[in-house]
């Protein structure tokens, strides 16, 4: 009696080829999204520093109003962000409202983030 030696036939290859393809490319778009993913939650995250960064300069120069629609740019992580600062008044008149939007155009026209904060009016401290 001889025996039958039975492989894989050029279909059932090519079958199998096939789903190892599409599989390879699924996991390949997911990776991809992932580091992109990545890449702007970096973005974001260094955006809401620099805008945190600046609400704490603002704050330490106790000018009062804070100035509205103040610009300039700040430097991290090996960019240069461009800050955009934004004041309303409150219903309060001792109380305003500051927004710092953040980006990386110095057009201000592409945002990353913006932070909003309050700043109360500082009050003068005087002799107890």
């Amino acid at each position: 009696m001889i025996g039958h030696q039975r492989g894989m036939t050029l279909l059932e290859v090519m079958v199998a080829l096939l789903i190892f393809a599409v599989t390879g490319t699924a996991i390949m778009k997911a990776a991809g999204e992932h580091l992109n993913g990545v890449g702007q939650i970096e973005e974001v995250t260094l955006a809401t520093w620099v805008a945190n960064n600046r609400l704490a300069q603002m704050k330490l120069t106790s000018k009062w109003p804070p100035k509205n629609n103040e610009k300039g740019s700040m430097e991290m992580a090996d960019r240069t962000w461009y800050w955009q600062q934004s004041v309303l008044k409150t219903n309060d008149d001792d109380l305003r409202s500051v927004s710092v939007t953040v980006g990386l155009s110095s057009d201000y026209e592409n945002t990353v983030t913006t932070v909003t904060t309050f700043v109360a009016k500082p009050t003068d401290a005087g002799p107890d």
